[in-house]
């Protein structure tokens, strides 16, 4: 599914080099949930931007999805975001003035679906994270756990192959968090595959691998037998 070999990243300004991301090679299987760990400042947040084609890098390769995606056009790269990969913030990032169910509907309408089709993805993932009650609400009548659960269909709405979250649950108490975890590995046991990353080490216990990263490079990969789950849905059931 993700696949990075000596993939490094370097910011440059007059005066300061920086290196983000020091010949990270890391293989992410199809359909595992993995979790990112390590201090802030580590290049956590440059990985996934890296993953998610939001951002180049000055060497090594990157596979995703069985496609060489190393060197792309800005063009192609934007196809792919928008056709392979889910994006979930730590900050939500909807927009204030629309409501929960054209929040959910603005990545659908860059792929140019039918409002038939768009309408059926969006219920579907709507009821998933349990608001299909919540449409025409706004994002100001949320609560903050509810907010994130409408960035997270507007993420899977779209089917994507990968989704990458970034301290999703960085806004939320416990419980919340909880219950946002608790949604995310519903959806990786659909066959979604899931790269994590936070803080909170209750989290990271709960995937299938983490990964800690400190200045650049991946120091330890642990690995725990999950729990044993009853046979995960392909991806390519409608969301």
């Amino acid at each position: 599914m993700l696949k990075m070999q000596n993939v490094s990243k370097v910011y440059r300004t007059d005066l300061i080099e920086t290196h983000a991301l020091r010949n990270i090679s890391l293989d992410v299987g199809a359909g595992e949930l993995v979790a990112l760990s390590g201090p802030s400042g580590s290049g956590k947040t440059t990985f996934l931007n890296i993953a998610g084609l939001l951002e180049e890098f000055e060497s090594g390769t990157y596979e995703l999805d069985g496609l060489d995606a190393t060197r792309l056009s800005d063009d192609r790269r934007s196809e792919l975001r928008n056709e392979k990969i889910g994006f979930i913030f730590q900050s939500f990032n909807l927009i204030p003035d629309l409501d929960v169910f054209d929040n959910v509907d603005v990545p659908l309408r860059y792929r140019r679906l039918k409002a038939a089709d768009r309408r059926e993805r969006i219920m579907s993932a709507l009821e998933l994270v349990g608001l299909a009650s919540r449409v025409k609400h706004m994002p100001s009548q949320l609560s903050g756990g509810q907010q994130q659960r409408v960035a997270i269909a507007r993420a899977i709405a779209g089917n994507p192959a990968l989704l990458l979250a970034d301290e999703p649950t960085g806004n939320l108490d416990s419980l919340m968090a909880r219950q946002v975890m608790d949604l995310l590995e519903q959806i990786n046991e659909r066959g979604t595959t899931i790269v994590l990353v936070t803080h909170d080490p209750e989290l990271a216990r709960r995937a299938q691998r983490t990964i800690h990263i400190v200045d650049g490079q991946i120091t330890d990969l642990r690995a725990y037998e999950p729990p044993a789950r009853v046979g995960p849905a392909s991806r390519e059931a409608t969301l």
